[in-house]
């Protein structure tokens, strides 16, 4: 009889391996994905700035370079090493990840406000309305990882919120996308693009699931809901005096 009710769930059951293959080539192509969208986004004004002929850029955007690509880095090794079973040097690297967030933050958010007072902003769009776009990075961003370090040891939420938190700040990259429509369509396009990095999220749950996964709902609705949100507090009288004071005091 015991027998038969093995055999049973052996029929019943998807197989261990074919899920964690699954899982391994979801989360390790999520994560070059991202990377490869990132690298030519910011080729032209980074990565390959020389090869474009780009002038040399201000000490603080070199900083603020070295430490979101740090993440990104980050983020691939670590999807690597669960990929590869190396758990334990995985959870090393998590304090250290910790750290780069506090450091995105800070440093993404003094940025923010220096650019907008410098008048950086996409055409047409008011730099003081458009430092609600960085600035909300920096509020979504860190909630998501946050929520991803308290769940550590439920680990199919915290892999699911750290891939939605690299998701999240995925929209500075697609911006600089060489491509006419973004430029022509602004917030909507860039904001749109970088929306469908949750699609994939959503069919891998379904798929290995059966549903989408708590984490997934929750982390993408902040993600989506957050962008109209800006968008709408940014053309406030409340917002643009705020921002106006804020740029007084930095730069």
């Amino acid at each position: 009889m015991s027998t038969l009710v093995a055999d049973n769930k052996s029929i019943v059951t998807p197989d261990a391996r074919t899920n964690r293959q699954r899982e391994r080539l979801f989360f390790s192509g999520m994560a070059v994905a991202i990377a490869i969208t990132v690298f030519a986004g910011f080729a032209p004004s980074y990565y390959l700035k020389s090869y474009f002929g780009r002038p040399p850029l201000p000490p603080l955007l070199h900083l603020h370079g070295i430490i979101f690509s740090s993440w990104l880095v980050l983020f691939v090794t670590q999807t690597a090493l669960v990929a590869a079973n190396r758990t334990r040097v995985h959870r090393r690297l998590g304090i250290s990840g910790a750290a780069i967030v506090v450091l995105m933050v800070i440093v993404g958010t003094v940025t923010a406000i220096i650019r907008a007072k410098q008048g950086a902003a996409p055409t047409g769009i008011p730099p003081l309305a458009f430092l609600t776009v960085p600035l909300a990075d920096m509020l979504v961003f860190p909630s998501l990882v946050g929520a991803a370090f308290y769940f550590r040891r439920k680990v199919d939420v915290h892999k699911r919120l750290m891939l939605l938190a690299t998701i999240a700040i995925l929209p500075a990259a697609v911006a600089r996308l060489p491509f006419a429509f973004i430029q022509a369509n602004g917030p909507l396009a860039f904001f749109g693009l970088a929306d469908l990095f949750i699609i994939p999220c959503v069919i891998y749950d379904i798929i290995s699931l059966g549903r989408v996964h708590r984490a997934t709902v929750l982390g993408g609705l902040l993600i989506i809901a957050s962008q109209p949100l800006r968008l709408m507090i940014a053309g406030t009288e409340t917002w643009l005096s705020f921002a106006a004071w804020l740029t007084q005091w930095i730069g």
